[in-house]
């Protein structure tokens, strides 16, 4: 969430890798090197004592996602990460972050999940990993070396996160891991459903998915409520009332929200149609210069076992599980002139 610190000079460009790696090994420990001092600043942020002991992480794990253990030990044993490494890797009553985000589940001309990730680009880590580390293969934009920000698994379901605009914090997971847990261990909306239901998360998080037979939801977490299963289409960065004035006024969520109801119900919209209007305002957020906007627009197509990167202006990444082709690629971004809100 944090591999690079701050600077002064606007950020106009990002660099992107796609990486292939079945098991942890020798990439993902580069990957953790070369961001190991972000992440332990992000860590640190609130102090050392605000984050809890390795044990209380373990037992949380245990306790809730015990399939994960095994990849969790591998994972410290790939990083050589001591009790620090260990307690920020379980993605356990991290510290806290805000971002911002705009989704939408289809399944008319195609299946498809679209999503904006809208964050800094000082603050992300801007790899898309390919993995089999429990039998399933995934492709997922990761966080924090195994987290997931938004991807899908062979079986056909595709699953994406936004900020959900509280400022309530409890004890639970980063929503990153528990997405991680979905595409390693489930098969459908429903499978995903059952996990969302019952794993703690420690801020509000908006979660869409979908799955390769056009079934969809969207998840609405919190870590002092029940969680609320729904099958809206489209989700933005509120649960209903507005709960963050400044947050929701500067991103826009109640905007960018009846603009992606206006796109999903229109009768003449498809897939690619659909997701051009992530390429644009007011769904895409132009304000990178001043540290935060869309960094990337991700398409998945569950039932083809591919999926794409887009970004306006530029060619779009395609990756998929029968051809994923390891790489980088830097991404200037672009400044879009912002249309009148939706009627």
């Amino acid at each position: 969430m944090v591999p690079e610190p701050a600077a002064n000079a606007p950020v106009t460009s990002m660099r992107f890798l796609a990486m292939e790696e079945a098991q942890p090994g020798p990439q993902l420990r580069r990957l953790f090197e070369r961001h190991w001092s972000g992440y332990e600043r992000w860590f640190l942020r609130e102090g050392d004592a605000a984050r809890p002991r390795y044990l209380d992480c373990e037992r949380a794990l245990r306790q809730y996602l015990p399939e994960l253990m095994p990849t969790f030990e591998r994972l410290l044993e790939c990083v050589g990460g001591g009790d620090r490494a260990a307690r920020l890797l379980s993605l356990y009553c991290p510290t806290p972050f805000l971002a911002g985000c705009s989704q939408a589940a289809w399944a008319r001309d195609s299946v498809v999940l679209v999503r904006n990730y809208d964050y800094s680009p000082r603050l992300t880590d801007g790899v898309l990993l390919a993995s089999c580390w429990n039998g399933t293969r995934t492709i997922a934009m990761s966080d924090c070396l195994w987290g997931v920000l938004d991807g899908m698994n062979e079986h056909g379901l595709a699953v994406s996160l936004a900020f959900g605009g509280r400022r309530q914090v409890g004890e639970g997971f980063a929503i990153t891991l528990v997405l991680r847990y979905l595409l390693e261990f489930c098969r459908d909306v429903p499978d995903a459903l059952e996990v969302l239901g019952r794993v703690p998360v420690y801020m509000s998080y908006n979660v869409a998915v979908i799955d390769a037979g056009g079934q969809q939801a969207t998840a609405y977490l919190a870590p002092d409520r029940p969680p609320r299963l729904t099958r809206d289409r489209v989700s933005t960065n509120h649960q209903g009332s507005i709960e963050m004035p400044d947050h929701a006024r500067a991103w826009e969520t109640e905007r960018r929200d009846e603009y992606l109801r206006f796109c999903v119900e229109a009768p003449y919209q498809n897939a690619d149609s659909l997701t051009a209007h992530f390429l644009s305002p007011p769904l895409y957020r132009s304000g990178h210069a001043r540290g935060w906007g869309t960094l990337y627009t991700a398409a998945y197509y569950p039932h083809e076992g591919r999926m794409a990167l887009h970004w306006p202006q530029q060619p779009a990444w395609w990756q998929g599980f029968e051809h994923f082709e390891p790489g980088a690629r830097v991404v200037d971004f672009v400044a879009r002139e912002q249309p009148p809100a939706a009627r």
